[in-house]
């Protein structure tokens, strides 16, 4: 509990009713997603004190930042809580220091655009500090008044 990890589903001794038995000619793709008995489905997740499993992201979403995995899905969770963003999308861009940054495209609520660029960027990067780790804050910033 509390640790992040792969999602995965026993495949063995049993596959499951609903469980493809792989990937059409390409069975080195398919035994790189079996680990023992498991089925590696590609999503990420964290199992909570409870016992509940909750997803995090694809493992192909992850932004690898200075070797933090970050999902960009927690980051925009994180900013469509400030009344600042209406609606959002985070993607990884190339970083010649960090291999990836976090990058944070905003749909910015109409009482937030005459606001300063610079200044709502540093607003908003404290916001999804406060809200999940430090090392998730978006690197960079694009606004907009349209989705």
């Amino acid at each position: 509990p509390g640790k992040e990890g792969d999602i995965a589903i026993r495949v063995k001794p049993f596959r499951p009713v609903g469980i493809f038995s792989g990937y059409v000619d390409n069975p080195n793709k398919t035994q790189a997603n079996i680990r023992g008995d498991f089925w590696l489905l590609g999503d990420r997740g964290i199992k909570d004190p409870d016992g509940y499993f909750h997803f995090i992201a694809r493992t192909d979403d992850i932004i690898n930042s200075s070797g933090y995995r970050i999902g960009p899905s927690e980051v925009e969770n994180a900013l469509m809580e400030h009344p600042a963003v209406v609606e959002t999308a985070v993607i990884s861009s190339p970083d010649p220091t960090r291999g990836e940054v976090v990058k944070a495209f905003v749909v910015l609520a109409p009482e937030f655009l005459s606001h300063d660029p610079d200044q709502l960027t540093k607003l908003l990067q404290q916001h999804v500090k406060s809200v999940t780790a430090p090392y998730k804050e978006e690197r960079l910033s694009h606004f907009s008044s349209l989705p």
